[in-house]
């Protein structure tokens, strides 16, 4: 009996040590920095950047590591500290509750084992999220909740027009006040059920990628093995997302269910985080008649950071992407989207969000049109579409 106990405590110990090690270790090898901070960029291109009124980004999966965002950390790109020191209005945090093993562009299978079980596990949450799709969402929704309520009157949850409203009043005394907004990456977070949708929505939740990395009960993945488009239930799914009012965000779906949304949602859609066909010819990028597809819906395109977005070096090629959408469809349409501690190598973390401003200027967009990229737009958009 004394050996038995003796095993059950030194399993424990170990679990201890693991959940204060091993999430750590994980994030770091998977959201590497390709340029450490501090960056500089030339005095114009600072000066410019300092007059950004709001600066927004669409795109970022911090939530998943269980790191406290309420804190400044050097490893991942993300946090609350970092987004004020770059003067970031808001920020997409977004839920990734699985992830195929193997994970690539070309083809995973929804039956590959799951990478984000043995970190739920690893990270010390509860048993009841270790093999529950919702419930891992549902905890990071409160997880982003609590983050938000930390911080007191400087940071906002944007579920709602008036709280965007409020965020923008608040930052014309205190640029220190942020906010946040939730989205979900892959609706196989919902677990094919329309009530879970609700909740969801309830925990905060504005805007839901159909598909991720492998088909699910919505329909194909860019990535996935069957290319279908919505199905009986994703078509049913979008048009609740339309009646509650989430942003339904095509990064991630298979051409079909590109499609497929377009001509089924009756609200502006966007895409999140992505790259365009023009500049690196990958099938999760949009292509020319996408893009002009979203644009005639009103929507709003995020341009990714990573190389298999992008392409290398990332800096000329996230210019190059942001230079093709206002060519082809005009300035309004595009935003940042970076993936930010997405599984991805990135040229910088959010601190460093002045070096795009340097790339626009370098390019020769205007002033009017920086502002229009690093946030305006995203303003623009959610001012309009929010409820």
């Amino acid at each position: 009996m004394k050996k038995f106990l003796f095993f059950l405590i030194l399993l424990f110990v170990i679990y201890l040590i693991g959940i204060n090690t091993v999430p750590q270790y994980v994030e770091s090898q998977r959201n590497p920095v390709k340029l450490a901070a501090p960056y500089t960029v030339s005095p114009e291109a600072q000066s410019l950047y300092d007059r950004l009124d709001f600066i927004a980004d669409l795109h970022c999966d911090a939530l998943l590591w269980g790191r406290n965002l309420n804190k400044r950390e050097d490893r991942g790109h993300v946090d609350f500290p970092r987004m004020r020191e770059a003067n970031v209005a808001l920020e997409m945090f977004t839920i990734v509750s699985k992830s195929p093993a193997g994970q690539n562009m070309q083809s995973n299978s929804e039956d590959a084992f799951d990478n984000i079980t043995p970190l739920t596990i690893a990270k010390g949450e509860s048993p009841w999220n270790w093999f529950s799709l919702i419930n891992r969402t549902l905890s990071q929704s409160e997880a982003l909740a609590d983050f938000v309520e930390n911080e007191g009157d400087k940071a906002i949850f944007i579920k709602k027009k008036s709280d965007l409203e409020k965020l923008i009043d608040a930052r014309k005394s205190d640029n220190q006040v942020i906010g946040a907004m939730l989205g979900i990456e892959g609706g196989h977070a919902l677990e094919a059920s329309l009530e879970n949708l609700e909740k969801v929505y309830a925990a905060g939740v504005r805007m839901i990628g159909p598909t991720h990395f492998f088909d699910n009960e919505f329909g194909g993945s860019a990535h996935g093995e069957n290319g279908a488009g919505l199905s009986d239930f994703g078509k049913s799914a979008v048009q609740k997302m339309n009646e509650l009012g989430i942003f339904i965000d095509l990064a991630h779906a298979s051409p079909a269910i590109v499609e497929d949304v377009l001509n089924l949602t009756t609200k502006p859609v966007m895409v999140s985080h992505t790259g365009v066909r023009a500049v690196l010819d990958s099938q999760r990028n949009l292509s020319d008649a996408q893009i002009q597809k979203i644009a005639a819906n009103g929507g709003i395109i995020g341009i990714a950071f990573f190389d298999m977005a992008v392409g290398e070096p990332e800096l000329p090629n996230i210019i190059a992407s942001i230079k093709h959408v206002r060519d082809l469809v005009g300035i309004q349409y595009v935003a940042l989207g970076s993936d930010y501690d997405g599984s991805v190598a990135v040229p910088f973390d959010i601190t460093g969000l002045p070096l795009i401003v340097e790339g626009l200027m370098k390019a020769g967009f205007s002033e009017a049109e920086i502002r229009a990229v690093m946030g305006e737009n995203v303003k623009d958009f959610f001012l309009k579409n929010l409820n």
